[in-house]
């Protein structure tokens, strides 16, 4: 059998692999109906743990407090900064008896570690449910802790929320950012909603503090510099105890970086955790990924060949239809539809970026969580 010909039936079996994951896995956001929990009246205690952020402080912690539920508090947590971020947050204690601070002075065992920072924070905070968000972070409404807390009930303790970064316009980078943000919101959602959760991101994610000491707090991964939200929820989440809240109201969004080198350091810090999931999960994003890759590669390789174009043409445009329709359902939800003009371009540059890192962290770890 020729080697263009065995090709072209690993192809195939990529189209439908990549048919799955968009047609019922991610099909499941598209599709999604989200339901209007009613309004509990539950005491939030809202956490920002801050290293050195003092302007983003000044800017969003007003927005925290011009919140709209009537029982919260915020704890603002300083994890040893050398700015001005502590006499910032005096500055707002002194002036709302709804912030509570926590000063974090570090320990040589814990040195530079945000899960020990948070781990005091938990402990210090008044309410048995807990909101979390970084302090680059800014509600999008004034109901953000509102439709947050509407999702906890008896059976749910995890309330995962969507965190978009801002918009920059003519900036490629901003697009790359903006896209990998909303592919991971498609996927840790759609998981979700399958009854396999694996990851929220900590910008916007709530859970009962009794949830974290059942599970020992981090203690898992304490020693890990990185996932003080998804290796949590990798941890602790099952399909009965998680809720989504997919409300644009309900939205944080965050200030993304503007220069690829600290965004691909982000992002190294980010996927380095990603090894220490469950298998099932690991599995699954790996065979996903795999999949897209073999798709350009494969694609690319027999066009090119011209060997059986009219079928390799014909599988593409199935794959690509079908992603539209999935995706931009995706979107609809998650209030990014305008990403999905330039679906193909930024595909195509996220693999190889995260090929690169991928390679990047095999050759050396992340070694700081800031």
């Amino acid at each position: 059998m020729p080697l263009v010909e065995i090709l072209l039936y690993c192809f195939i079996f990529i189209v439908v692999i990549q048919l799955a994951y968009y047609g019922f896995i991610y099909g499941k956001l598209a599709s999604f109906k989200p339901t209007t929990p009613n309004q509990k009246n539950i005491g939030i205690s809202v956490l920002v743990c801050a290293k050195n952020e003092a302007d983003n402080l000044t800017k969003n912690i007003p927005q925290l407090l011009n919140q709209t539920y009537p029982k919260f508090e915020i704890v603002l947590i300083n994890d040893d900064s050398t700015d001005e971020t502590l006499s910032i947050m005096k500055a707002f204690q002194s002036k709302s008896d709804l912030i509570k601070l926590v000063d974090v002075k570090p320990i040589e065992k814990f040195w530079g570690n945000k899960k020990y920072a948070l781990t005091l924070g938990i402990k210090a905070a008044t309410y048995d449910y807990l909101l979390f968000t970084d302090a680059d972070c800014t509600p999008l409404s004034e109901d953000w802790i509102s439709e947050m807390s509407k999702h906890f009930s008896n059976e749910k303790s995890i309330v995962i929320g969507y965190s978009p970064y801002c918009k920059i316009k003519n900036s490629l980078l901003n697009l790359l950012i903006r896209f990998e943000t909303f592919m991971t919101g498609v996927q840790y959602f759609s998981y979700a909603l399958i009854g396999i959760p694996y990851m929220a991101v900590g910008r916007n994610l709530a859970y009962k503090k009794a949830l974290f000491f059942e599970a020992n707090g981090f203690m898992n991964h304490m020693d890990l510099k990185s996932g003080d939200d998804d290796l949590f929820v990798n941890q602790v989440a099952t399909k009965k105890n998680i809720e989504l809240c997919i409300s644009n109201k309900a939205f944080t969004e965050s200030a993304p970086k503007t220069n690829f080198k600290d965004w691909i350091r982000q992002k190294r810090r980010h996927i380095s955790t990603a090894k220490h999931y469950k298998s099932q999960h690991k599995i699954l994003l790996g065979l996903f990924y795999l999949s897209q890759l073999s798709f350009w590669i494969l694609g690319i390789a027999l066009i090119i060949s011209l060997f059986q174009w009219e079928l390799v043409l014909t599988l593409i445009l199935i794959r690509f239809s079908v992603q539209y329709i999935s995706l931009i359902g995706c979107a609809k939800k998650l209030d990014d539809v305008h990403l999905m003009i330039w679906l193909p371009v930024l595909e195509f540059l996220l693999i190889l970026i995260q090929f690169f890192i991928f390679i990047q962290n095999l050759i050396s770890k992340p070694k700081h969580w800031k």
